[in-house]
């Protein structure tokens, strides 16, 4: 009987050792929605070598005039931000992601076309700049976290959020129509 243990309590730990190491492998790499800090709209957000401030946040129905405008699948979404590069290095700064309430990811559009001051598709910043621009998405109105990243591979990135309330009020075209005058003659 002794025997039997020996060679059951050898397997259990190899056991123990194997699915420890495999749950630590198949959370490995996966960032929508675990860890990292989640920042408020305005604060100074740090991720490694980069410093993100959310300065504002606008919703449009549309972009530019006449027949020329784009127009979104669902609403565009103008994020104003400005990113520091703290260390003496270059960093990329990749584009970038929202979350809605139920997780779903939205990965921000390759196209500024239309955006006053959109911080482009390659973004590198020179060790100690700081740029201001705009990012884009193609987004359903709804309050979304910004994941935020140091730009560093895969393996080792570190993420961060930041809070993006709903906030319909900045787009005048979705506010209420100004009320129509009478017709004179016309019963009120």
């Amino acid at each position: 009987m002794k025997q039997k243990s020996t060679v059951i309590q050898p397997r259990r730990q190899f056991l123990a050792l194997a699915g420890a190491t495999l749950l630590g492998m198949s959370c490995k790499g996966r960032k929508g929605g675990l860890g990292g800090m989640t920042f408020r709209m305005g604060e100074r957000a740090t991720v490694g070598k980069l410093i993100y401030n959310v300065t504002e946040a606008q919703w449009k129905t549309n972009l530019g005039d006449g027949p020329s405008a784009r127009v979104p699948e669902h609403r565009f979404l103008v994020v104003r931000v400005t990113i520091t590069n703290s260390s003496t290095e270059q960093a990329g700064v990749p584009l970038l992601t929202v979350f809605d309430g139920t997780g779903k990811e939205h990965r921000e559009l390759d196209n500024g076309e239309g955006v006053e001051g959109w911080m482009g598709f390659l973004r590198l910043l020179n060790g100690v700049e700081t740029r201001e621009g705009a990012l884009l998405f193609d987004v359903p109105p709804a309050s979304y976290k910004l994941q935020i990243t140091d730009g560093g591979d895969a393996e080792n990135e570190q993420v961060a959020y930041i809070d993006i309330p709903l906030q319909l009020e900045s787009d005048p075209v979705l506010s209420e129509p100004p009320a129509l005058p009478t017709a004179p003659g016309a019963k009120q």
